[in-house]
């Protein structure tokens, strides 16, 4: 029987990251710090925050709260935009906040080096290369495990991959990633395969990643709803299953790049 929640994927480094984890992004105070005990207490073992989400040392008092050893959870954070030429603050403002000495996987949170004088700009003198190049001196450290990327597309991913100065080629690139547009009326063919199998739509979902080869990342504050989304082990979805959620027509970005001062994204992923 399938073993979802168990179930882990082996990144380039040798470490297995769990395949599924407690999202925080817009998780309110002192919400998160319960959201967080009650995953990590219905069996969740990865917890992703960032920094620009606001909630570290919430996310830290709930891991405490767990009475879940720290080895046997973890962490993935973020280093903000505004922070991208200071990589050493950042990793350390973090672990601060967390409460930690290190943290599982440190990601680079979008290929824009803001201006943190004007949100509006980018910086002049600096670019997601140079940031890389930064956040390559962190695993000698002890304070990061692995580095990665979020938000990249092909075209960054490939300017990033191509410079000499890369060394270290990104454990992960977490990604917006699902079959389509979810909207409050969701696609009547995840519905229906929902209904078929008798799942949550959520549920499915989250599946349907996993099978794919994706650790994927449900956010959610509400206690019943942090445990439906890890009650997915002893079934499947089946090929055909799969290739209707696959081949989704609707196209629907739920965080774009119009708020920060470069383009991130080029519709060459689609």
């Amino acid at each position: 029987m399938a073993n979802h929640t168990q179930k882990t994927f082996t990144l380039n480094t040798g470490d297995k990251i769990p395949a599924i984890g407690l999202g925080t992004w817009q998780s309110k105070p002192n919400e998160v710090r319960t959201a967080v005990r009650d995953a990590l207490l219905a069996g969740y073992r990865h917890i992703d925050t960032a920094l620009a989400y606001g909630n570290e040392a919430e996310v830290g008092a709930g891991i405490r709260d767990s009475g879940i050893p720290r080895d046997q959870i973890w962490i993935t954070t973020k280093l903000d935009n505004t922070w991208h030429h200071r990589v050493q603050d950042g990793i350390n403002s973090s672990l601060k906040d967390l409460g930690v000495d290190y943290v599982d996987l440190y990601l680079v949170h979008w290929p824009s080096s803001t201006d943190p004088n004007d949100l509006k700009k980018h910086l002049p003198d600096w670019d997601f290369i140079k940031t890389w190049q930064e956040m390559q001196k962190l695993p000698a450290t002890g304070k990061v495990r692995n580095i990665g990327v979020s938000n990249f597309g092909i075209r960054n991913l490939e300017k990033l991959l191509n410079d000499p100065s890369t060394k270290i080629v990104p454990a992960v690139n977490q990604i917006e990633l699902h079959p389509n547009n979810p909207s409050p009326k969701l696609d009547p063919t995840l519905l229906k395969i929902a209904e078929n199998k008798g799942k949550t739509p959520q549920q499915v979902l989250l599946v349907w990643g996993i099978q794919k080869g994706w650790s994927v990342i449900p956010k959610s504050v509400n206690k019943a709803r942090i445990e439906g989304n890890f009650n997915i082990d002893g079934w499947e979805l089946t090929d055909d299953e799969i290739h209707q959620l696959d081949n989704l027509k609707d196209r629907f970005k739920v965080c774009g790049d119009s708020w920060l001062p470069v383009k991130v994204f080029f519709g060459d992923d689609e």
